[in-house]
């Protein structure tokens, strides 16, 4: 499971410093940004699992960040932490009403900060935190690295069980190959796409080795999705 992916927009070289340090303990993999503008550009190359986004900042505010990244589809979804020194209810209210999920008001306690990304993230990335996913018959524990459906164990190679966490994550949802070749293999790793295509028959196999219906969804031109 690829660690979750947290992209720290700060323009203080202290400040960030300090937190990247802290979220890198924590296990999340940090990509950096000092200014609004650089944000926009990371964002757009690779979407991250959460932002932690300043208010203040040169170029492009945290604030005009948050409201272009809440308008696009492709990056509504993504949490937003609003860092601010700006402690006014009205400001609270106007972070909030541009889209940020949550605002944090500066100088922040870390293992407040800690907990409250780690609540978001839990929506967003839960396998990675290690919650037990669910799914119809089947069921996954990342802790125990245990399948189960229909209440048998299957057995699964590590790739195909990332895949199956990955998808768990978002039934319904339609993954594409490069969107599964960054969450399973990871951003700086090289593998042809149609690897994918490899695993996936892999792990149509595995979950219907013991009898069932095929639970993984083939969508032409777009990608692959549970149920």
């Amino acid at each position: 499971m690829t660690a979750p992916t947290v992209l720290l927009v700060e323009d203080e070289p202290a400040q960030r410093e300090v937190l990247a340090y802290n979220l890198e303990a924590e296990g999340f993999s940090v990509t950096q940004a000092s200014n609004g503008e650089e944000a926009l550009m990371l964002v757009h190359e690779a979407a991250p699992d959460l932002i932690l986004l300043d208010w203040m900042m040169p170029l492009v505010s945290g604030l005009e960040v948050c409201r272009r990244l809440k308008m696009r589809a492709e990056t509504r979804s993504i949490p937003i932490i609003m860092l601010s020194a700006r402690s006014e209810e009205v400001d609270k209210v106007r972070g909030l009403e541009t889209g940020a999920d949550d605002y944090v008001i500066k100088p922040y306690s870390l293992v407040e900060l800690m907990a409250r990304l780690r609540a978001h993230l839990r929506r967003v990335r839960p396998a990675a935190l290690g919650v037990v996913l669910e799914w119809q018959d089947i069921s996954l524990d990342p802790e125990t690295h245990r399948v189960l459906r229909g209440g048998a164990a299957l057995k699964l190679g590590p790739t195909e069980f990332r895949l199956l966490a990955t998808l768990l994550e978002k039934p319904g949802r339609v993954f594409s190959r490069e969107q599964l070749l960054d969450r399973v293999w990871g951003r700086d790793i090289y593998v042809d796409s149609r690897t994918v295509d490899v695993h996936i028959g892999r792990l149509r196999k595995s979950l219907c080795a013991q009898g069932g219906d095929d639970p993984l969804r083939t969508v032409r031109g777009a990608g692959y999705a549970l149920g």
